[in-house]
């Protein structure tokens, strides 16, 4: 297995990414250690940040069919999974697909649609199929859905439950560029015309090869301890409500293979623990003083840093 095939994909993306997004080389780097694991994203951040611009670009860089659903109280299930219609000409029912037919599903302010719609998004999300009147059929891989929403506005808004939340792969925040970079972002050309004009950089078959060929990356018994070690000082940490659950650890194990893939290494290293660990499983915490709020993070950072980091054997 040759690791540079890794990192050329990853290259590629954000070179590609880039063209939209300044500074941000991390948060597109997370994104595609998501898009190889199979997992969702959850964009969290303040508007006008580039939230949609990054999984937008993102989207027209890697190929596929792309959605974008902009979430509203009024949303229905049936807006997103399509519906059977009544086709006169045919004399027949008939159904037609609804935006969750796509490989790129972008969920514009999820927040802002109610429950019930919002849980319309957990059978597409997990079982990677959607059943309409009790009819059900498979999505076509690669699927995934990108979210956004605004942390701070709250009128007219409608917190995910603990059961959606936990579906998304990972939680990420974009903030605000340098001053240099938002300078040169001032004096371009229209975002909207950028990303218009992007050509996807890789093809589907190369994201096809990454994606099975991630699982094929070593993790020493000591990594997987280490990881282990995190998860359950969650549970044992007596201010958070719940501590993360297995489909959690599942996760920061599936992240940092792909992670230690596309940084040039067949092995995982606790470094790469380290480094995903806030973004995979911050949104999977609540310390019961707020919502996932800032401290959940610092309480999550603290137990990364003081778990015992495995050494090699020499």
């Amino acid at each position: 297995m040759d690791v540079e095939l890794f990192t050329t994909y990853r290259d590629k993306i954000i070179a590609n990414c880039r063209q939209v997004i300044y500074g941000k080389d991390e948060a597109i780097f997370l994104v595609i250690v998501s898009f190889v694991c199979s997992g969702h994203v959850l964009l969290e951040d303040l508007p006008g940040t580039g939230k949609t611009m990054l999984l937008r670009s993102f989207a027209q860089t890697i190929g596929g069919s792309f959605k974008r659903i902009q979430f509203t109280p009024d949303l229905l299930p049936s807006d997103l999974t399509g519906i059977n219609f009544y086709n006169q000409k045919l004399g027949d029912f008939q159904f037609r697909p609804g935006p969750l037919f796509a490989n790129i599903v972008l969920a514009d302010e999820i927040n802002r649609a109610t429950p019930r719609t919002q849980s319309s998004l957990l059978e597409a999300m997990e079982e990677r199929q959607i059943t309409v009147d009790g009819v059900t059929t498979l999505l076509e891989p690669p699927f995934m859905v990108m979210a956004t929403q605004n942390p701070l506005e709250s009128y007219g808004t409608f917190p995910l439950p603990e059961a959606q939340i936990d579906r998304f792969f990972m939680r990420l925040s974009l903030g605000y560029m340098t001053r240099h970079q938002e300078m040169a972002v001032l004096a371009r050309p229209s975002t909207l015309d950028i990303v218009a004009s992007l050509t996807p950089s890789v093809t589907v078959a190369e994201s096809r090869w990454v994606r099975e060929n991630i699982p094929l990356v070593k993790v020493a018994p000591e990594v997987v301890a280490y990881i282990m070690d995190i998860i359950e000082a969650t549970r044992r940490e007596s201010r958070f409500l719940t501590g993360v659950s297995t489909r959690g650890a599942q996760a920061l194990y599936k992240a940092s293979q792909a992670t230690a893939a596309l940084s040039g290494r067949l092995y995982v290293i606790p470094e790469d623990v380290r480094r995903v660990a806030p973004y995979v499983l911050g949104h999977r915490l609540s310390s019961g003083t707020g919502l996932r709020s800032t401290s959940s993070r610092e309480l999550l950072q603290g137990i990364i840093d003081k778990a015992t980091v495995p050494l090699e054997k020499l």
